[in-house]
């Protein structure tokens, strides 16, 4: 008999319904706001951690990264040139020796270069001088090609690979490998192509540009080849990126990173160690206040839609007393009057909890096209946001629905 009995509750507060549908559409927006707010915001919360691990998985969990602080002006290079050589290969060496975790490692050395042949569509590539164990210390992925070896290293060969934007930019969308560009006044073979990488300052690079528009070449053939007119104000290396041995602890090896080039550069902070493993950790921490600040903000919009529905249920309560009159005096009882109200709040939290998850669909699609923002719903957050408008219209709706069951029967039969 309930089964029955509910299908019934159901048909006849949703005949109610229809029969004030500008008012029930009106009284269901702000549940509709309050769902597709919350799955907007943990789409965006979502996007943003999933764009965060990429790149620290891409800086790797594994890696230490020591940057070269870059002095902000003459007086400050020469104070510091006083007590410390700068990050240089004589820092490479003594690390090689004394970190017993290391696996690999590869300075680094940059350069702007003033012209580069094809001219580029977009803006001039970075150039970079690495060892051949960069590629496995960063996961590099090859879409084409190979990276170059230590060989090419030794011999300072005239060969490059081209990040996948600086590939583009400089020869199109054709194959590339076995093409020539030439970077200042040196023509390079290109000899490989990496697939994109997460554009981030940082990321194992110095300063802030697009990783993926970067032509990577072997260090000697750096050193060999070409002059950095700045080079008068810079360290000798611009960065060292090390790998460790798996089951390394990254922050105790940091740590001995730390001494080894306070001890060469006599305390002189002139370098900045990075740990990506530990950036992980801060990122997660972050990102859960993150997401739980704007979940908050959005919750606020369910709150103000259970208040209009909790609202709108006590206006229909007044409208239809002596309907409920009627009801009791031909044998209703107090729950069933309770069920009736409570049914047609539910309906409308139900029918604004479907219509918000379309909303947020559509809001998350829009921040992602016109915000440049990656956005990813997760059946979590749709089963979240809709459960949480259920329990929105049942918690809102169950003060009138008892002030309806509480009204006296004659009372609401003489009501006019």
């Amino acid at each position: 008999m309930r089964i029955p009995r509910i299908f019934s509750d159901i048909a006849v507060s949703f005949s109610n319904l229809r029969a004030q549908k500008t008012r029930t559409f009106l009284t269901a927006l702000g549940i509709v706001f309050g769902v597709g707010s919350v799955i907007g915001m943990l789409a965006i919360g979502e996007g943003a951690k999933e764009e965060s691990l990429r790149f620290i998985e891409q800086l790797g969990v594994r890696n230490i990264l020591i940057e070269s602080r870059p002095a902000m002006s003459a007086e400050e290079f020469q104070q510091r040139r006083r007590n410390s050589p700068g990050l240089t290969e004589r820092d490479v060496r003594i690390v090689e020796t004394n970190l017993e975790s290391l696996e690999t490692l590869s300075p680094r050395r940059t350069l702007h270069p003033q012209r580069v042949v094809p001219k580029p569509s977009g803006d001039v590539p970075e150039l970079y001088g690495v060892r051949a164990a960069y590629a496995p210390i960063h996961s590099l992925k090859l879409m084409e090609g190979k990276f170059f070896s230590t060989n090419h290293d030794e011999q300072s060969a005239a060969v490059c690979v081209l990040g996948e934007k600086a590939k583009v930019s400089l020869l199109g969308y054709g194959k590339a490998v076995g093409q020539f560009v030439k970077v200042n006044d040196t023509w390079l073979e290109v000899v490989g192509v990496i697939g994109e990488r997460v554009a981030a300052s940082q990321a194992g690079g110095a300063g802030a540009h697009d990783v993926n528009n970067v032509v990577y070449i072997p260090l000697n053939t750096f050193q060999y080849r070409y002059w950095d007119r700045t080079s008068n104000m810079r360290d000798d290396l611009d960065g060292i990126d090390i790998r460790l041995k798996p089951g390394a602890d990254s922050i105790d090896s940091s740590k001995i990173v730390n001494a080894i080039l306070n001890s060469t550069h006599h305390n002189t902070q002139d370098f900045t160690v990075t740990i990506p493993a530990a950036l992980l950790a801060q990122q997660q921490q972050t990102q859960r206040i993150f997401t739980y600040v704007m979940v908050a903000i959005a919750a606020i919009s369910l709150l103000v839609g259970g208040i209009g529905i909790m609202n709108i249920v006590l206006a229909t309560v007044l409208e239809r007393t002596r309907e409920i009159g009627i009801r009791r005096a031909t044998g209703a009882r107090r729950v069933d009057i309770v069920r009736q109200f409570l049914m047609e709040s539910v309906l409308i939290s139900v029918g604004g909890g479907l219509l918000g998850i379309a909303f947020g669909f559509g809001l998350s699609h829009s921040i992602a096209k016109f915000a440049e923002w990656k956005t990813i719903v997760t059946s979590a957050s749709v089963i979240i946001a809709f459960g949480v408008s259920v329990v929105v219209g049942v918690v809102f709706g169950i003060y009138p629905a008892m002030k309806a069951a509480r009204i006296n029967p004659i009372e609401a039969l003489r009501y006019e």
